[in-house]
């Protein structure tokens, strides 16, 4: 081979060696950078000059014209990347699962220093020191005082339940915008690299790595998954519809619940347009969500993946009240969730109430807690309300009425009693006393009878028109009671103390007659209810955090097998430099023992 081709040769040698050491300079410089991928160096022999062509030989007679620089090889694993970001998914869920729950028992557990147990207690013990001077005025006040704290103190726990499932509804909203940022990112960095890549020689690596990043937080979100196409772009769908596709990023949409300001994520794509009254335009959603929360939560159907998933369903869609969880309870809620009529509730309320109950409010750890919260002030105070009802003389059966038209109308099994202004336990206007009165609506209606007496008739619940229940968000005690405790009094017209009334409320705290919710058989007294429900949720959020612990030490190992094909072993890359600058001092001694053979057949010509 010439001389001056040798010189070629040696070149090559020093121009591929000084790149493949500017590559892992690039590997140790990024050793600690998250989301890196090492980059491999991959060299290969230039085209070989043939010199000449001998049929009988092994080979023809050719010659090397040296190395090139092949390519910087991208080295991943789809199959541990698939693998990593599912699970890492999975991993968030329950992270995030396991958060709620510990915000919850921390909610339940103290208020302002102390633990609403404490109100429950002195609530309790109120009734014990009523039961032994029942007309001491001094007992009577504390029992209204007690009361007063139960209700105020029990509005706090729900407020702070409420303030929670706020916080989480923002959370919800920015995540929801840090999933379309992402979308957006992909969009841009999709365009680069097929700028980039379009010749076929250069490879953009450093931005390949920043989308696989971008991948790896977008499948803690939600359910992703991803595929390229011919010309390197990624594709993304998440839950399983299509989020990233070629130069479209279809982002999520935010829906607003108008009652409770909730956000929920769908496709503005799969939603219908429709007029409202006054002429503007918004989303019918039904069928566009973006999660289907009424799948039951599985790792065999893929249901418990993506933090976002987690939070939307430990908020739930509403601020959940005792009709959430009593069968019978047919309200207007559970109709349209079930998209059943009254009739048809009516007709099997056990079955519709556990259908309902399990599909739309079970998963939800808020929900659940708020519904059970509310269920245990609302068996309190209509148990309280009916044992001093029954003592000023109410009863149930059929009365009828004159209305105001002069029609007669028989009400069937309703509970009413007589207008007796001077009757035991009854206010000024003969109304039955209540220790425990809604705020927005009257707990009796004064109506005529057609015997031309006049009745106070109770004003029954109606699931279907929250103003007429006995709910946290609506009780209050007695206003008449505050200003007056004695009106109780608890003296029957012989002048007896009423011990009678006083044990059936002793025995109301004491009765195992309540269960937390529809799937609990357990039953419960008053004292231990609230006990139950805090150790429930320390139980729940116990059994999370072992799931999650599990699911990241799974994740670990995947991470570590992923990280011995990316990752950057700082050992292995300054092996790789000592190499490669051998490579290169001796491609440099090569062409200095060329250049001065050079010289000397040139000094001895010349000569």
């Amino acid at each position: 081979m010439p001389l001056m081709g040798s010189l070629y040769v040696g070149s090559s040698g020093l121009q591929t060696s000084q790149n493949a050491l500017n590559t892992t300079a690039h590997n140790l410089s990024n050793v600690d950078t998250p989301g890196y991928t090492r980059q491999q160096v991959q060299l290969s022999g230039k085209s070989y000059l043939k010199l000449s062509t001998n049929p009988k030989a092994v080979n023809n007679r050719q010659t090397g014209l040296g190395v090139t620089y092949s390519r910087v090889k991208y080295v991943r694993d789809y199959f541990l990347d698939q693998t990593y970001r599912r699970e890492s998914g999975r991993s968030m869920f329950y992270e995030v699962s396991t958060g709620v729950l510990e915000q919850i028992e921390s909610q339940l557990g103290e208020m302002n220093g102390e633990a609403f147990q404490t109100t429950i207690e002195d609530f309790w013990t109120s009734i014990e020191e009523l039961a032994k001077d029942p007309a001491s005025s001094v007992t009577q006040g504390l029992l209204v005082q007690r009361a007063s704290e139960f209700i105020e103190r029990a509005g706090a726990v729900y407020d702070g339940l409420v303030s929670y499932q706020d916080n989480l509804n923002a959370q919800i909203k920015q995540q929801v915008d840090k999933i379309n940022k992402y979308g957006r990112q992909l969009i841009a960095l999709n365009e680069s690299i097929r700028a980039i890549e379009a010749g076929g020689i250069e490879h953009a690596n450093d931005l390949q790595d920043a989308r696989n990043k971008i991948l790896d937080e977008l499948s803690q979100l939600a359910n992703v998954s991803y595929d390229y196409d011919m010309y390197g772009s990624v594709w993304v769908k998440v839950e399983g519809v299509d989020f990233v596709r070629g130069d479209m990023c279809y982002e999520i949409g935010l829906d607003v619940d108008e009652t409770t300001g909730f956000y929920t994520p769908f496709w503005p794509t799969n939603a219908k347009y429709y007029t409202k009254a006054d002429g503007t335009k918004a989303y019918n959603i039904d069928g566009a969500e973006v999660f289907d929360l009424t799948r039951p939560i599985s790792t065999d159907l893929n249901t418990d993946i993506g933090g976002l998933k987690a939070m939307l369903h430990a908020r739930g869609d509403h601020r959940a009240d005792y009709t959430d969880l009593d069968m019978n309870s047919c309200s207007q809620r559970k109709l349209d969730a079930l998209g059943i009529t009254k009739d048809q509730y009516n007709k099997n309320p056990q079955y519709y109430g556990k259908k309902y109950y399990d599909t739309f409010i079970s998963d939800s750890v808020l929900m659940n807690i708020q519904g059970q919260f509310d269920q245990m002030i609302h068996n309190v105070a209509t148990k309280i309300n009916g044992i001093l009802a029954e003592a000023a003389g109410v009863k149930t059966g059929d009365l009828t009425i004159v209305n105001e038209d002069g029609t007669t109308e028989t009400l069937k099994g309703v509970s009413y009693c007589t207008a007796d202004p001077n009757g035991y336990m009854r206010d000024g206007q003969g109304i039955p006393l209540q220790l425990f009165t809604k705020g927005t609506t009257a707990g009796y209606t004064k109506v005529t009878g057609t015997d031309g007496k006049e009745y106070f008739v109770y004003n029954e619940e109606e699931p279907l028109q929250t103003e007429y229940l006995y709910t946290v968000k609506n009780l209050e005690v007695n206003p008449l009671l505050m200003q007056e405790p004695a009106k109780l009094g608890f003296r029957l017209p012989d002048g007896s103390e009423d011990q009678a009334t006083v044990n059936a409320m002793k025995a109301a705290f004491e009765e195992k007659a309540y269960t937390l919710n529809p799937n609990v058989k357990k039953a419960t007294t008053f004292i231990d209810y609230y006990t139950d429900m805090v150790h429930q949720v320390g139980n729940t959020g116990f059994a999370f955090r072992g799931i999650y612990e599990n699911q990241e030490s799974a994740l670990e190992s995947i991470e570590s097998s992923r990280q011995q094909v990316v990752g950057v072993s700082s050992d292995e890359e300054l092996s790789n430099m000592i190499k490669f600058q051998n490579a290169y001092n001796a491609s440099s001694r090569y062409i200095n023992v060329i250049s001065e053979m050079l010289e000397h057949i040139i000094s001895t010509l010349g000569v």
